[in-house]
């Protein structure tokens, strides 16, 4: 049998950003909102981890400024549709594997996140941190969340033409630095 995600929130459990610090401190509401969403999605389809896909699914339910930078309603849509099938279709495989390319190090505190996943919201802080925003938002996890090709988000994205380096650019050219 499968280990079960808690099906506390994100915040919750002592629940901490990968790099130990405290959620509530590091992720703006939206943020915590989508990482909570992930988890209860993580928990409903069975999934051992929440992965960087249980995430993107979140951002774009919860986010609308994820939803302008990935593109128009109908390409939303499709984005959508592909990330609802993953209990029924294509991610089915994805449930005996842990996410983990083996391109990034593993990041430990994270429990309930494959590893891809937890390297992701540190990168989200971290970028936070890198343009003087207090917290990390959407924006700053859906960049992340394309950094390793290996990641299921951009598997996703890749289903409905979406390439990495674009969502990067189209980030970049959007969030300006905090001052």
């Amino acid at each position: 049998m499968q280990p079960r995600i808690p099906r506390q929130s994100a915040g919750e459990q002592g629940g901490r950003c990968p790099d130990g610090v405290d959620l509530d401190g590091r992720f703006s509401v939206e943020l915590a909102s989508a990482v909570s969403g992930a988890r209860r999605r993580a928990v409903r389809d069975g999934d051992p981890h929440i992965d960087t896909a249980h995430l993107l699914h979140s951002l774009l339910e919860t986010d609308a400024e994820v939803r302008a930078l990935l593109g128009d309603g109908p390409r939303i849509a499709r984005l959508l549709g592909y990330l609802v099938q993953r209990s029924i279709g294509y991610g089915l495989r994805w449930q005996s594997a842990v996410e983990d390319s083996g391109a990034v190090p593993v990041v430990t505190g994270a429990a309930g996140f494959s590893p891809l996943a937890a390297a992701a919201m540190k990168d989200a802080c971290a970028r936070a941190d890198r343009r003087g925003a207090a917290r990390a938002g959407g924006v700053d996890l859906l960049a992340a969340l394309v950094v390793d090709p290996q990641a299921r988000a951009v598997e996703v994205l890749a289903r409905v033409a979406v390439q990495p380096h674009t969502v990067l650019a189209r980030v970049d050219s959007h969030v300006e630095p905090t001052p």
